[in-house]
Formats: structure tokens, sequence, C-alpha cells
């Protein structure tokens, strides 16, 4: 396709990590003062509630480590990890490494540690952090968390979990899709490596034999713990950003392990369901979707969100590069101009974070309780690295 100009694209997203989104989150979300950050940024950065989520805490801690440790030793980066890493380290958790959901801005606990995914950014941040600075104390608490996820992973909820036991038991395709991600960034820290393959074989068959479905094309958001459909609300439910984000994430595993079946199949996986996702009329990715094309009981379901695009766009040029597979570069053509058109403020720095279904503006805000210093940056490397070798 003559009309993507690699080299060309490969600085537009460099730019606008480097020049633009970087440098605004680290003017604007860093809490000089009580140690942390502030996610909740309106469209200028300026700080609209303190409150501070936990796992958007980690988020912004792993990312600014993983920058240091791969784009550049810029001390600014390590200064910003290391202060919410303290913040973290001192208020984020249970004492058990079972880090809470949100705090105050002093840091007091707000709701529970009910949510396994507080864990799995602290233990990437963490780890990313140990390699940044070789801190064993920062290696231990990786370790320790990365335990804490393998104990909980069979009832991440715990005793907050809201279901009835026993009536309609379901497990739900975010934790092995994370997990498969988490593997790879603590491969340097574990001391014991056989833990790590296991863990990828287990996450790898459960997202391919049991939340995949070959006759519908796409993963389900949630099953029955044999992989069995469920035909209610929860488990006609799909997530096309999820899929997509993970299929990338299992791309890296085929990588790892020179498994070009897996990769292959990723992206045939990809491909349809992009297909499914795509909103044929107005353009970019359903954020839910039912399977059955039955009502959907989330209201966000026609929302268009940033993460589910910039995921599916690191998904597509992934796969193009691995496969040359043409189709996959035009879909990431494709969602790369909605993205530039619809979710990039040219006014001010950072991308919004929330379209209506029609690509229109529906929240002004730059960072909230689920938008931190994540998908933008995350994307932006990615693609850039990418396109960089191609």
């Amino acid at each position: 396709m003559e009309t993507l100009n690699f080299k060309q694209l490969a600085q537009q997203y460099k730019s606008e990590l480097l020049d633009s989104v970087l440098p605004f989150w680290l003017e604007k979300s860093q809490d000089l003062e009580c140690g942390g950050y502030f996610t909740c940024l309106d469209r200028d950065g300026s700080v609209f509630d303190t409150d501070k989520f936990v796992w958007l805490q980690g988020r912004e801690v792993w990312m600014f480590a993983m920058l240091y440790n791969k784009v550049e030793k810029k001390q600014e980066w390590l200064d910003c990890a290391i202060q919410g890493a303290e913040f973290l380290k001192k208020y984020g958790h249970d004492g058990n490494y079972d880090f809470y959901f949100s705090l105050t801005r002093e840091g007091q606990p707000i709701i529970q540690p009910y949510n396994i995914f507080s864990n799995t950014f602290a233990c990437m941040a963490f780890a990313q952090l140990a390699e940044a600075t070789g801190s064993e104390e920062y290696k231990e608490i990786a370790l320790k968390t990365f335990q804490r996820i393998l104990d909980r992973r069979n009832a991440p909820k715990g005793h907050w979990e809201k279901s009835y036991p026993g009536t309609r038991p379901m497990k739900g395709f975010a934790l092995p899709m994370i997990i498969c991600n988490m593997a790879l960034e603590v491969e340097n820290i574990l001391p014991d490596k056989s833990l790590l393959d296991v863990t990828i074989d287990e996450c790898l068959s459960e997202i391919l034999n049991v939340f995949y479905h070959p006759e519908l094309g796409v993963m389900l958001e949630n099953v029955s713990p044999d992989g069995t459909p469920i035909d209610c609300f929860e488990g006609r439910e799909i997530n096309p950003g999820h899929d997509l984000e993970a299929l990338w994430f299992m791309m890296n595993l085929g990588i790892r392990r020179n498994d070009k079946a897996l990769i292959d199949k990723c992206v045939e996986i990809a491909l349809s369901v992009v297909e499914f996702g795509w909103d044929k009329e107005y353009g970019g990715i359903f954020y839910f979707k039912d399977i059955k094309g039955a009502p959907m009981q989330k209201l966000e379901w026609d929302q268009k969100l940033w993460w589910v695009h910039l995921e599916s766009a690191i998904c597509f040029i992934k796969a193009y590069q691995l496969t040359g597979n043409e189709k996959c570069l035009e879909w990431f053509e494709k969602i790369h101009n909605y993205m530039w058109e619809h979710f990039k403020d040219a006014e001010y720095p950072e991308w919004y974070g929330y379209l209506n279904r029609r690509g229109e503006v529906l929240l002004t805000l730059k960072g909230g309780k689920w938008k931190g210093c994540f998908h933008v940056p995350r994307a932006l490397y990615q693609i850039w690295q990418i396109l960089e070798t191609l």
C-alpha cells in the first residue's frame, strides 16, 4: 500500500509521545506534596478530583520506568517513577501485598483491594522499576505481588465477590489476558523460570481453548468454568478491544517462543474480531457487542474508547510486521486515521478518552478513574518502535 510512509509515521508517533504526551503527565499529574499521581485531569490538565486509583498509580510508575529502561536514561522519568512507587509502597497495599482499589490524596484507603488488577499493575510497576534502579526491595515487592496474583487467580475477588456461589459460576477473560502480558514483564526477576512457562502455557490454553470460540470468531468475555458459553447478558458479551489487546500480547509470546503457528492464529482471530467490532455506519470500534445482537445491558456499549482503538492499532501493525499480511496493514491505516482524527486534541496535549457513537467528544477529560498515563503513551511507543523496523 503506497499511501503509508513508515518513516514519516514513525516520526509522528515518536514526536507525539516525547514532545506532547509525556510532558503532559510529568507536568500535570505528579503530586509532589503527598506523593503519587493525580489522574483526574481535565482537558488542559487541571486537576478536577484528587482521589488516587491504585491501578493507574501502578501504570504510571511502570510507564516512566519502562521508558527509562528502553528509550532514554532521563533522570526526570526515573524520579517520576520512583516517587510514585514510594507512595504505592507506603500506602497502596494492605500489608499482605493486596493493593487497594483507591486511596485519598494523602493515601488513606477508600476502596478495598477487591480488584486483582491493582495487584497486576503494581507488580509490573515494581518489576520494571527494579530493573531501572537495581533495587532489591522493589524486586521483592514485585515477586510478593506476583505470588499474590497467582494465589488469588481462581477467586480473584475473594470475600468481596458479590455473585451468589454455585448458581451461575463464571470466569472472565481479562485475567488470563493480563497475566499473559505480566508474565513477560516479570521474567527477568523470577528466580524460577519454570513457573513462568507453566503460567504462560496455562494462560494461552485458557484463551485459545476456553474463551475463543472458532464458530463465533471472537473471544467471549465470560464463560462457565469449563468454557461452555452461557446465554445471559455477561455470557453473550464481546469486548473487541480486549480481544485485540490480548492478541498482540499473545503475538509477543509467539515471538518469544518462536511459534509461527501461534502468531498466524492470532492474526486470523484479530481479522475476524475487528470485522465483527467495527461500526459500519459511523466508523470506529464498538466498546461492547452482544454475540446474538440482543440489546446490551451496558449503556456505554456504543461509545468509542481511546484504549480500544490504540490497542487495536498496535495489534494490526504488529500483525503486519510479523506476517506481511496486507489486510492487517489496511486495518492499521483505517484505525490510525480514525484515532488521529477523533481522539487527538488539536489544542491541548494528550488524547480524549470517550467519544459517542458518532465520534464526537463525550467527555473532555484527559484522565479519570480509568484513563491514566498508560494506553496512549504505551501505544505511541509500541507503534513508533514497530514502524521504525518497517
